[in-house]
Parts: C-alpha cells; sequence; structure tokens
C-alpha cells in the first residue's frame, strides 16, 4: 500500500528542510572557500559549488511543488466514493475485454510495471472523480479505450464494488 498524503508530506519536508540547510549555511562556506583559493576561472571547487547551489535552489522548487500538490490533495474528498489520489482501481477495458488494476499517484512516483499511474495521465485524468459502474472513455495515441469501473478502494481502504 503507498503511504500516506502526511507521512509524504513529512518526508518532503524534512527534505526541504536539509535542502535549505545546505543551501543557506554549508555551500555559501564552500563557495567562500574556494573564492579565497584565487582565480575563480579555473577553480573547479568554487564551479563545483555553484553547480550544487544551483542544482539545490531548483529542487527545493520543485520539492515546494510536490508539497503543494500534496496539500491539495490532503484537503480533497480523499475517501469519497469518487476515484482521487491514492485509489486503486479495477477497470475493464472494453476494447480487449481484459481486466486491469492502476493505482493512482504522484506523477513523480509512477511505475507502470506495477499498475501505478500518474493522476495526471490521460488515463489518470480521466478515471479521477468517477465512481463504481461508470464507462469512461480515454483518448490515447493509438485511438481510444473504453474503462468500465468495477471496484475502487479508497486510500484509507474503503472498498466500492459493482
Amino acid at each position: 500500500m503507498i503511504p500516506s498524503i502526511e507521512e509524504k508530506k513529512n518526508k518532503l519536508h524534512k527534505e526541504i528542510e536539509a535542502l535549505r540547510q545546505e543551501y543557506q549555511v554549508e555551500l555559501p562556506k564552500q563557495i567562500a572557500d574556494a573564492r579565497s583559493l584565487g582565480d575563480l576561472k579555473e577553480n573547479s571547487e568554487y564551479h563545483a559549488a555553484r553547480e550544487r547551489q544551483s542544482f539545490v535552489k531548483a529542487r527545493i522548487s520543485q520539492l515546494g511543488s510536490q508539497l503543494s500538490q500534496l496539500v491539495e490533495l490532503a484537503a480533497d474528498k480523499v475517501d469519497s466514493q469518487t476515484i482521487g489520489f491514492g485509489s486503486q482501481v479495477v477497470v475493464l477495458e472494453r476494447n480487449s475485454n481484459t481486466r486491469i488494476e492502476y493505482t493512482i499517484i504522484q506523477p513523480n512516483e509512477i511505475d507502470p510495471a506495477e499498475g501505478e499511474i500518474s493522476i495526471t495521465s490521460p488515463v489518470g485524468r480521466a478515471l479521477r472523480d468517477h465512481t463504481v459502474g461508470e464507462e469512461v472513455v480515454v483518448k490515447v495515441p493509438a485511438g481510444e479505450k473504453r474503462f468500465y469501473i468495477e471496484k475502487i478502494t479508497t486510500l484509507l481502504g474503503n472498498v466500492y464494488t459493482v
């Protein structure tokens, strides 16, 4: 089972705090030390520290964005009878008459081989906010897929079936 929204938020907070410490305290010291070595044009320590500083700044921004998404998801009806973040969904793909199980997760965590899809993917967007017994049409590069929703298990473990 996937971690709860609160667990994910705590993990992101910890990583952001560690990166802020590095960005605000450690990297400025490294840059100052490297600068004291002289000529900056050929100073690999200086360039490496500045490059790391850019990376850390971008990562903090990326994690902040993910945290904002989680806050939004937490405000949503996570345990409603409709498909949303954390839902495990069993659908009957009408075109091929095969059953597929998906887990709806954040974009940065997907593993299609495990049936994990992003809530922002075409299939994830099409399934979101639908409920058991509904048919959903998804436009994919190969055409259209028709999914009949047979079962939803919410993030909190409630199960809804046809």
